[in-house]
């Protein structure tokens, strides 16, 4: 994984994410993977830009997401790109649904635990602010082994 720089080509934001950071900087992720030490290594590369940097990310699917996430650093933007999506947020042990269709958007706060369902084929739009976000199981009980992005104290 490594930060480029002012690509003069067409990225795919569905394998490159682009990092907004300080300085009103973006910069492709490349070589980005969901692997824990790829996860670490971003973290690292991006620990300046503190709780102001963003990760902007495509995601197509098609079914029920498999976990739930939160992001303590800040707030996330949802944009249903293409199909229809549920986001269910966690509201002090509350359900809160959001149905989105191409071209809308939700924001969920930061801290409130949430996941993304597609409703058949969908892409979406995310921009994230990474700094600490936490993932656990759908059932809702927390996994043995933290997965997810380390928060700064956590960066080597």
């Amino acid at each position: 994984m490594r930060l480029g720089n002012h690509e003069r080509k067409a990225m795919d934001l569905r394998t490159t994410p682009v990092h907004l950071g300080l300085g009103s900087t973006a910069r492709p992720v490349e070589g980005f993977t969901w692997d824990p030490e790829v996860l670490r290594a971003y973290s690292a590369a991006v620990a300046a830009d503190g709780a102001e940097g963003r990760m902007v990310m495509v995601f197509d699917g098609d079914g029920p997401g498999d976990h739930e996430e939160r992001h303590p650093a800040g707030d996330e933007l949802v944009v249903c790109l293409s199909g229809s999506v549920t986001v269910t947020r966690d509201m002090d042990g509350e359900p809160d649904q959001v149905r989105l269709g191409p071209g809308e958007a939700t924001v969920n706060p930061a801290g409130v635990w949430h996941v993304v369902d597609m409703n058949g084929p969908a892409s979406v739009l995310a921009v994230t602010a990474g700094l600490g976000t936490d993932h656990r199981p759908r059932t809702g009980t927390r996994p043995a082994d933290r997965v997810g992005t380390p928060s700064p104290q956590e960066t080597p």
